[in-house]
């Protein structure tokens, strides 16, 4: 991953979940032929999630509302096409939502350790607690893809720098707050849902991270536990 000191931080890393998961099925560059006449794998799935009559067939609408999708989230090829990716990310999306104001319903982020930072891989979740109490979240957070794995366990956050950018990438990291060699949390300008994830940090929305930045500080805790699906 590389150190911080002189070389800066590895990371393209990144997210508000609990406001209602939006969708943006609006206009959209044009379809043409790139948008596939074909029915996915997950047609009627896919076609529930976005709203669409669940019939299984594919129609000229229901491929620019895929599409329109794909091309929010980065999934590529954006062709309309209701493949495994495209489930694979409204089915966390899903999962995300339905976990609502109760995040540690399991009890894995500890709860003696004051204020602390938690991220749940399984389900690409953070979110700040202060014993049992939830202080803010949880939000979606895109972490470390295959060979990229966020690394789990019980860290701190050791060094903060609110305009942060990686020499490894050359892209920004906003907010960063390292707590594990060049993993920290920090700002993305892409989807928090955008695959296959980050070469290592807690990507997270703009907004997010700045709420971050505002509720954590330099030797507060951050536990990270699960694994990222396809990881």
């Amino acid at each position: 991953m590389g150190d911080i000191g002189r070389r800066g931080a590895i990371a393209l890393t990144v997210t508000g979940l609990l406001a209602p998961l939006t969708l943006a099925l609006g206009t959209t560059p044009a379809q043409a032929a790139s948008c596939t006449t074909s029915a996915g794998p997950y047609q009627k799935q896919v076609e529930k999630f976005l709203g669409r009559p669940v019939d299984g067939r594919q129609s000229a609408a229901d491929c620019r509302a895929i599409k329109a999708f794909q091309t929010k989230h980065g999934i590529s090829p954006n062709i309309g096409y209701a493949g495994s990716v495209t489930w694979g990310v409204m089915d966390l999306m899903n999962k995300q939502k339905a976990v609502g104001k109760n995040p540690n319903k399991a009890g894995k982020c500890p709860v003696n350790k004051g204020r602390i930072a938690c991220v749940d891989l399984t389900l690409q979740l953070s979110w700040i607690q202060d014993g049992s109490k939830l202080v803010y979240g949880p939000v979606p957070v895109r972490t470390g893809r295959d060979g990229y794995e966020t690394r789990t366990g019980l860290k701190k956050i050791y060094w903060r720098h609110i305009d942060h950018v990686s020499s490894i990438y050359h892209v920004p990291m906003p907010y960063s707050q390292f707590f594990d060699g060049g993993q920290a949390f920090h700002a993305v300008g892409i989807s928090v849902w955008n695959p296959p994830g980050s070469h290592g940090c807690a990507n997270m929305t703009t907004a997010d991270a700045k709420k971050y930045w505002s509720l954590l500080k330099k030797g507060d805790d951050v536990y990270v536990y699960g694994r990222k699906p396809g990881t």
